[in-house]
Formats: C-alpha cells, sequence, structure tokens
C-alpha cells in the first residue's frame, strides 16, 4: 500500500459518496481475516492503515499475564516491558508481526473490499432513489421477457413487469419503449428489485398529471379513477376555480391530451367525467355517454335509483354491464339502472297475469 491507495480512497469518495473512513476500516476489518486464513494463526490480531501514509502494519494483541498458559493470546509482564516498560497485569500488549509478503495479500483483499462496498452503495442509491418513486410513473426500454415477466431498463436498474400486470393483448419487443406504473420497490440481497404495473388505476391517473398542466398546478383534481385495463375507464375531476373546466382541460385542444392517452393505452377508451359533492349529480355524470333522467339516493343502502330513456338503457348499462360497473367503482355507489317504461310499471303495477319481466340492472361496486 502507498500514497496512491490512499488518494484512489479519496478520488471514490468524491464519485461514489462513499466515506474513505469507512473504507479503510472495513478493509481493515478483512486483513484480520485474510490474515488468519493466510497464516494460518488463531492468534488476536489488529491491521492498521496509515491515514497518511498508506503503510499497514500488523500488530498481535496479548493480555499481560502472570503465567502464560497459551503463547499465542498471552504474554508475561517481563516479556511486555520489554517492548513497552509501561505495560502493567491485564493489560493488551500489541506486537507488530507484519509479514513481509503481506502487501501483496492486503492489495487483492483491498481491491475486493472496495469493489464490494462501491457496488453496495451504488445499490443503496438505486434503492433509495426509486422508493421516494414508489407509486409513479417511470420509461423504460424493454429488454427481455420469460414465461413470467418482462423486464424493462429504467437506466440505473432492470424492473420487473409480470405479464399478469400487462394490458390484454399486450405485447412487447426488444427495444420498445414503454411507461409503467411502479407498485413495489423491495431491496433484496441481489440489490432492488422494481414492480412495475401496466393496468394498475394509477398508471391512468398519472398519465392524466403529465399530459394535464392543469392537474400537474393543483387546478384541477382527479377525484376518483375506475379502471377495465385496456378496454374502458372513467376519471373523476373537479375544479375548485368556477372558471375552469375540468373535463375540457383533460381532453385539451381538439382532444389531443387525452388521444395521447389513449394512444399509450393501446387505445383503452376513456370517460372524463365531472366530479360533484351531489351525489345524484355525480351519480348521472358516472353513467357518461349515457343520458339520466332521474337519479333517486338512498343514503342508508348507498345506492342509487337511476332512470334512463327507453333507447338509452343499453348504453348506461354498456356491454356485458361495463359501463354501470366502471360507475359503480367511480363513485363507491351501488346502482340500479331502469328505463322509463320499467319505473312506470313499478309505479302502476299491470294485472297479477301480466307481471313483466324485469331485467334491470344493480350494479355494486
Amino acid at each position: 500500500m502507498s500514497m496512491d491507495f490512499i488518494d484512489a480512497l479519496s478520488e471514490i469518495e468524491r464519485e461514489k459518496g462513499i466515506s474513505k473512513e469507512v473504507l479503510i476500516d472495513a478493509i481493515e476489518a478483512a486483513l484480520i481475516s485474510s490474515y488468519k486464513r493466510n497464516f494460518n494463526t488463531a492468534q488476536n490480531v489488529r491491521v492498521d492503515i496509515n491515514r497518511a501514509t498508506g503503510v499497514i502494519k500488523v500488530y498481535a494483541r496479548k493480555n499481560v499475564v502472570d503465567e502464560v498458559l497459551d503463547p499465542r493470546l498471552e504474554i508475561s509482564l517481563h516479556a511486555a516491558r520489554e517492548h513497552n516498560p509501561n505495560y502493567q497485569m491485564d493489560d493488551i500488549c500489541e506486537i507488530e508481526v507484519t509479514p513481509r509478503d503481506f502487501g501483496r495479500i492486503a492489495a487483492q483483499t483491498a481491491k475486493q473490499v472496495v469493489t464490494q462496498r462501491i457496488r453496495e452503495a451504488e445499490r443503496g442509491l438505486i434503492y433509495n432513489a426509486f422508493i421516494d418513486k414508489s407509486d409513479d410513473i417511470v420509461t423504460g426500454i424493454v429488454q427481455r421477457q420469460d414465461m413470467r415477466n418482462v423486464y424493462v431498463d429504467l437506466g440505473k436498474v432492470e424492473a420487473v413487469l409480470p405479464l399478469n400486470e400487462l394490458m390484454p393483448n399486450e405485447k412487447f419487443k426488444h427495444g420498445d419503449r414503454t411507461k409503467a406504473y411502479i407498485t413495489k420497490v423491495e431491496n433484496t440481497t441481489k440489490g432492488p428489485q422494481i414492480i412495475l404495473s401496466r393496468t394498475h388505476p394509477g398508471l391512468l391517473k398519472r398519465l392524466f398529471e403529465l399530459e394535464v398542466p392543469e392537474i400537474f398546478d393543483g387546478v384541477v383534481e382527479i377525484k376518483s379513477v375506475a379502471r377495465e385495463a385496456g378496454q374502458r375507464s372513467k376519471i373523476a375531476v373537479y375544479s375548485r376555480n368556477e372558471e375552469v373546466d375540468p373535463v375540457g382541460s383533460c381532453v385539451g385542444p381538439k382532444g389531443m391530451r387525452v388521444q395521447t392517452i389513449v394512444n399509450e393505452l393501446r387505445g383503452e377508451k376513456i370517460d372524463i367525467v365531472r366530479w360533484s359533492e351531489d351525489v345524484s349529480e355525480y351519480v348521472a355524470n358516472a353513467l357518461s355517454p349515457s343520458k339520466v333522467v332521474d337519479v333517486e339516493v338512498r343514503e342508508a343502502e348507498k345506492m342509487a335509483r337511476v332512470i334512463v330513456p327507453d333507447y338509452q338503457l343499453s348504453l348506461a348499462i354498456g356491454i356485458k354491464g361495463q359501463n354501470a360497473r366502471l360507475a359503480a367503482k367511480l363513485t363507491g355507489w351501488k346502482i340500479d339502472i331502469k328505463s322509463e317504461s320499467q319505473a312506470d310499471e313499478e309505479e302502476f303495477p299491470a294485472a297479477a297475469d301480466e307481471q313483466p319481466v324485469d331485467d334491470s340492472i344493480e350494479v355494486s361496486e
């Protein structure tokens, strides 16, 4: 070891942010193990690295005793005072035992320790950087795929996108660039592991935050998101500023803002609705694009009974009940949808032998 070694540690401290003192302490601890392993000794030793010159010395540490039973661990008071006349009983006597060729062993050990500490520090920095991005959106490049996962390069780390977190019929090839939502960041023995999703409702929310300046600035607020990934989503927005149209802000000029998000989500349909404190109004908005004639709110059951025009019933319900189901998820209310004619029949029931078949739908969150 030499001054070049100390200078190299100082450079690592500047570039990697790893304390030189921490590195030296770690190297000293590793050299103790190397000394015992290479020189087949069980004696207690201390390794000292001079912080100014880089010179390394090994000292055997022995207890000062009256009668020596184990020369590897003990030394008589008389022998100890030959090294230093100030030693007393029960002191620890240190005697230099640095081997001649210890410099080569020390250099190899130091290289291993420094490399390991740099790797650990870099892993720590990556973990700290991404733990703050949990529940956020990232952009990466697809590297490969196996039977369970797609692996996405995020620059400093490779993230995992499970196949069950992909949208239906979504496929990637090497080199594709994609946006994904970070659902979990774990610090494992192999380094940080980042789990991504393309189906999480948070992805839709973050995409709107990226594309709509009014949301990023806090002028428009996203109140709720309901999503069936790859098919259809609903998002409820609100603005305290009466001069700002929250729906129009999200749609953008000529629909450009929402279209950008639709393209990113491979054509997923997105309904943007206005949030309202009035449950009746909110539920009616949530059933967009269907028109609503009336909404009856039942607070105790947290249910909304919705009446729509006869010709709008199928639109309100949606294909396989999707529109009504998403509206229920968005609002958090059970929704019972009936057409006007069904509502009239309930108010004025037919004769007992002419009871109509009830084809209304009730959807819960």
